[in-house]
């Protein structure tokens, strides 16, 4: 799954019910791993679409005092100013860009895969979608925050994705990542893309998770971007 990193398990999937025309890849936050997001997509799950959860290799994190978790890339701060892990953002991305190179060659064009991730996850689902070549169905971003934001637009010139559709959803009372980090990035993502597509959606008294209210929201934006198509 992560190139030459073999650390990783192999993601944990909630197959389609039928034959699968669509996918959703959604990356779980910091210290996680993907089966609790299996679970969840799993309870809102539609017949055509193939859900799956990688697992972030184990890493050293510098936020907590070098302890080694499953981590996309190093985290220094979660403050808007706090350096960044360049390197390991982008070689994490170019990971996630395989991944969905993978599903492209199972038959699943691009464009009917959307790209998601929580907190630390959702911040890689976003830079990834912004950098890639491939034209995705859009980006649910959950609890996060754009990183590298100030090599931004720059890095998304040439991107194929100027007019996806985004879920930004953000709990306001969350204490990891302050909500109005989240409120900012989705000012950035509307000076990057196509802004009437970048929907962000709050919810009141939410803490750094998830809840109902929002998976609800997650369902029908799913439902919107990856319909069913006639021939299956």
């Amino acid at each position: 799954m992560c190139g030459n990193n073999m650390s990783a398990p192999l993601p944990a999937i909630v197959p389609a019910a039928r034959k699968a025309t669509a996918a959703v890849i959604f990356l779980h936050g910091l210290g996680d791993t993907g089966h609790g997001w299996a679970e969840a997509f799993t309870g809102i799950r539609m017949p055509h679409v193939k859900y799956i959860c990688p697992h972030a290799p184990n890493m050293p994190v510098s936020l907590n005092m070098r302890m080694s978790m499953p981590s996309w890339f190093d985290i220094y701060g979660l403050s808007p100013d706090a350096d960044e892990d360049e390197s390991g953002i982008k070689r994490a991305s170019e990971n996630i860009k395989a991944l969905i190179d993978q599903e492209v060659k199972n038959g699943i064009p691009s464009h009917r895969i959307i790209l998601g991730g929580f907190s630390q996850g959702g911040a890689l689902s976003l830079y990834t979608a912004l950098t890639t070549q491939q034209k995705l169905a859009g980006v649910v971003a959950l609890s996060c925050w754009l990183p590298l934001r100030n090599s931004f637009p720059q890095a998304s010139a040439n991107s194929v994705n100027k007019d996806m559709h985004v879920l930004q959803c953000h709990g306001d009372a969350d204490p990891l990542v302050p909500f109005v980090f989240g409120s900012h990035t989705a000012e950035k993502m509307k000076s990057i893309i196509n802004p009437a597509n970048v929907t962000f959606k709050s919810y009141r008294g939410l803490p750094h998770s998830a809840c109902p209210e929002e998976m609800v929201d997650i369902k029908r934006f799913i439902e919107k971007q990856l319909p069913a198509i006639s021939d299956e």
